[in-house]
């Protein structure tokens, strides 16, 4: 962690935007640092120094300040994989397969989908990741730009660009013949604002061809973008890439190219030994995500064989019908608990849980310069987690309490670019009677409501 004596000399001391001051302060720095009553100071959306709280109150004056007595301030929870606007269709969808799922789920998003039902479900899902200390979040979806605006509107942090799924009837109605261009043309009028970075999303080996995969690899290393893709989620995705190309799809990707330090593979839970190594060679990053591989019965993902490997492993919640809840905090409690299942309880740690939703999403998402830890002159995403209460106490050790006992519904407090988006468990930005009441309404479409 930066010492304050680092700093430059008109950083230290002066005038805040926000100090959070009186808690235990996890920093998810690379030692671990816990500060015992400390305080994170914030200027101009960023962290300007984290250190005790009697020294930084002398040191400052704030124009608002949190009282964080009683809590556990870290960093914001990061979710590395998801599709927010699919809380339109939670409860549609459950206790299916993967293929399953997607036969139910795809004829629903053609019927139901439009910039309208997307801006009206990414309020919910906002309101349901601040209310869960999820700061950022990285969202593969049609009509991205309308999900962009309410994330701006509110204050919340959000990589999403241009997918990539050739399917019939896609619900923008753009068929992929087209979609090169106007995803050349949406990347080129868009400047990332800070703490982000350009996208591009191509959904899986299964659902475009080779050709198509090495035309979105292209456009993504054209403007420097992450690219972001499905694979090996589970048995049958792997035999059907197989059958049809005659590798499995991490060997497939390699083969083409599309492996890399810039490139994101959601789930990844059907691996060889030799394609963990591969992705250690490549560099390429994991989104793990537990709890919708638990509940698709897609296989539990080799995460302990992967961070051996060196390779980088973020947490996600996937969508909210896959997985049914945006509750990253959740994820990392399953994250912690599955990969014991095997009969060795040192197997991602608490600690190591903590990490993958904070500091490795981050590095996941080559964001690990901006994001993912409380270190001065970062981005000032951060939560205030409650420990005033009985599943709480006592309170021995941080990293325990969040990964084995602490809930979504214990954070208090959502600080994002140093903005505050939830004080005292009351939403700032976002109306919250007023998105759920938008969100109810974007999903009465019999299509949609209907499991039949």
């Amino acid at each position: 962690m930066t010492h304050p004596t680092d700093l430059p000399a008109q950083a230290r001391g002066g005038s805040l935007d926000l100090l959070v001051h009186g808690a235990d302060v996890l920093t998810v720095d690379d030692a671990g640092t816990i500060v015992p009553d400390g305080a994170v100071a914030v200027r101009a959306g960023r962290v300007v120094e984290v250190g005790p709280a009697a020294r930084l109150r002398r040191a400052y004056e704030a124009v608002e300040e949190i009282d964080a007595r009683g809590c556990l301030v870290l960093p914001g929870l990061i979710n590395t994989h998801t599709h927010l606007a699919m809380n339109l269709m939670r409860g549609i969808a459950d206790d299916v397969t993967l293929q399953g799922f997607l036969a139910r789920v795809i004829p629903r998003e053609a019927a139901i989908l439009d910039p309208a039902t997307v801006r009206a479900a990414l309020g919910a899902a906002i309101a349901e990741s601040v209310r869960g200390g999820v700061t950022a979040a990285l969202d593969m979806y049609w009509f991205h730009e309308a999900a962009e605006a309410v994330a701006r509107d509110a204050g919340w942090r959000l990589l999403t660009g241009p997918t990539f799924m050739d399917v019939p009837g896609p619900p923008d109605g753009r068929p992929y013949a087209e979609r090169l261009g106007w995803a050349r043309a949406d990347l080129k009028s868009r400047t990332p604002a800070p703490g982000t970075r350009p996208v591009v999303f191509a959904h899986s080996a299964y659902t475009l061809d080779p050709g198509q995969l090495t035309e979105i690899t292209a456009l993504a290393r054209e403007f420097g973008a992450l690219l972001h893709l499905h694979a090996a989620e589970n048995a049958g995705e792997v035999a059907m890439v197989t059958e049809r190309y005659g590798m499995r799809p991490v060997e497939l990707l390699d083969s083409l190219g599309v492996l890399g330090p810039d490139t994101l593979l959601a789930h990844a839970v059907d691996l060889t030994d030799a394609e963990i190594a591969t992705l250690a060679r490549t560099g390429t990053a994991v989104a793990h995500c537990p709890v919708s591989n638990l509940k698709l019965g897609c296989g539990i993902a080799r995460v302990p064989d992967l961070l051996t490997a060196d390779v980088t492993v973020g947490l996600g919640t996937d969508g909210a019908v896959s997985s049914n809840t945006l509750d990253l905090l959740g994820a990392v409690n399953i994250a912690a608990l599955v990969h014991k299942a095997g009969g060795d309880p040192t197997a991602v740690g608490a600690e190591q849980a903590v990490r993958m939703a904070t500091i490795e999403s981050a590095r996941a998402l080559g964001l690990g310069d901006q994001l993912g830890s409380l270190e001065a002159g970062k981005r000032a995403d951060l939560i205030v987690l409650d420990l005033d209460r009985p599943h709480l106490a006592p309170r021995h050790d941080p990293w325990s309490t969040l990964a084995y006992a602490a809930r979504a519904g214990d954070v208090r407090d959502t600080v994002v670019d140093g903005r505050v988006l939830m004080r005292g468990r009351t939403l700032r930005t976002l109306d919250e009677p007023a998105v759920l009441r938008a969100l109810r309404d974007a999903a009465t479409d019999p299509g949609v409501t209907s499991t039949a």
